[in-house]
């Protein structure tokens, strides 16, 4: 069989909703702290004399570790549950924050040492999605992982509070505020979080089961799925205060308000999409989603005012990505096989986190050559038609066989 299944058990129904607030919160800290360098970026710059080059690999360091961590993760999740996961590695994250904070700010090679390993922070959404998963019916998982998806927003606590931090309290206080939120979530997490009863628990060899997700034709496809979706959300998280004040010319304040209400606005869009998923199912939720981001990119690509245009058009494609992050782990939560799922969800996590590492390269190096933005959005808008037509075809098959076959197969 390679997994077994603990006792039944008929849990209080406030039980997986309590389950699925203490992950989204746990998500939530875990990324704010995965986010702490990238706003700081230009102010280590500064005191450090550092190359842009050296800046963007400071930022990307975490990223990077964050998204290819997720793999091992979320294979171990399938085996141990998030109630050893979700405070281990809320713990361990705790070391790096306050290395950086307390002694890692003196040198580029501390602060990637300590960026490195604080890139553990971001493997934690490997942990939620098989955790939620298992503690809703199959007809509620794409709201409830679109909810605890909605976690990313710890990233956006990061953006709008660790600049004004330093400037208060010193360049250690954001380090020592996340370092102590960190234990407290760890020490609630183990106290109070629980396993689903009935909950599938891997038993096959670590890499045996890797080997076997691999082959799954979902991992892949929901791989692409979510590097377009949460990448494109990465991608501009991070690029978008740079594009408009280079190609609009607004002030740094302005456009770090406006990535705001971008990022706001997709996380908001997550659980939106996971519910539509639940009703209509999630191939028609991806298949809009992709057409609204082809249209929205392409009308972006011509450059168009930021009044009132462009900010509808980046407002629309927030939502979209937003949306189509939640409709693409509950296609994963329908199709992939219940001791599977950490596994699946790690591969689709890294692919996402990887995917919103590309964009910001090729949005450079298009506007270093041709001095404008417009190719970049168009290969965009190129990627989600392309996009579109595997969701149409190979995806919808997919999906139309799992769900044809019965229960519990």
């Amino acid at each position: 069989m390679g997994f077994m299944t603990n006792a039944p058990a008929s849990p209080h129904a406030r039980v997986p909703v309590l389950m699925l607030g203490l992950a989204t919160l746990g998500f939530a800290v875990n990324f704010w702290a995965w986010a702490l360098l990238s706003p700081l970026g230009p102010r280590f710059k500064e005191l450090l004399g550092l190359s842009a080059g050296q800046q963007a690999l400071l930022v990307a360091v975490p990223v990077i570790v964050g998204s290819l961590g997720r793999i091992p993760v979320g294979a171990l999740t399938d085996r141990f549950g998030g109630r050893v996961m979700f405070p281990l590695i809320s713990a361990a994250t705790i070391v790096p924050v306050l290395f950086i904070g307390v002694a890692g700010q003196t040198s580029l090679a501390a602060l990637l040492v300590g960026g490195f390993f604080l890139g553990v922070g971001g493997t934690v959404f490997a942990v939620g999605v098989p955790f939620v998963n298992a503690w809703f019916p199959p007809h509620r998982r794409g709201f409830a992982v679109g909810v605890f998806g909605a976690g990313m927003g710890g990233t956006a606590i990061s953006a709008l509070t660790t600049v004004p931090l330093v400037r208060t309290g010193g360049s250690a206080t954001p380090f020592l505020i996340t370092a102590g939120v960190l234990a407290v979530y760890a020490v609630v997490a183990w106290l109070v979080l629980r396993d689903a009863p009935g909950r599938s628990v891997a038993t096959q060899p670590l890499m045996t089961r890797m080997a076997a997700t691999v082959k799954l034709p979902i991992t892949w496809q929901a791989c692409v799925l979510y590097a377009v979706a949460f990448g494109g959300y990465v991608a501009f998280s991070v690029y978008l205060p740079a594009y408009l004040q280079t190609g609009y010319g607004l002030e740094q304040v302005d456009a770090a308000n406006r990535m705001a209400g971008f990022v706001v606005l997709a996380v908001l869009a997550r659980p939106l999409g996971g519910w539509l998923s639940d009703r209509i199912g999630p191939v028609p939720v991806l298949t809009g989603v992709f057409v609204v981001i082809a249209v929205s990119a392409g009308v972006q690509a011509l450059t168009p005012g930021l009044m009132p245009i462009g900010t509808i058009a980046f407002l629309t494609m927030a939502a979209a990505l937003g949306a189509g992050s939640g409709a693409t782990f509950a296609l994963v939560a329908q199709v992939a096989p219940a001791d599977k799922v950490g596994t699946v969800t790690g591969l689709v996590g890294a692919a996402g986190g990887l995917g919103g590492f590309v964009p910001p390269l090729v949005m450079g190096f298009v506007y270093g050559r041709l001095g404008s933005y417009g190719l970049g959005l168009a290969l965009l808008a190129v990627t989600a038609v392309l996009t579109l037509a595997l969701t149409v075809t190979v995806i919808r098959s997919v999906a139309a066989r799992r769900t044809a076959q019965p229960a519990g197969v």
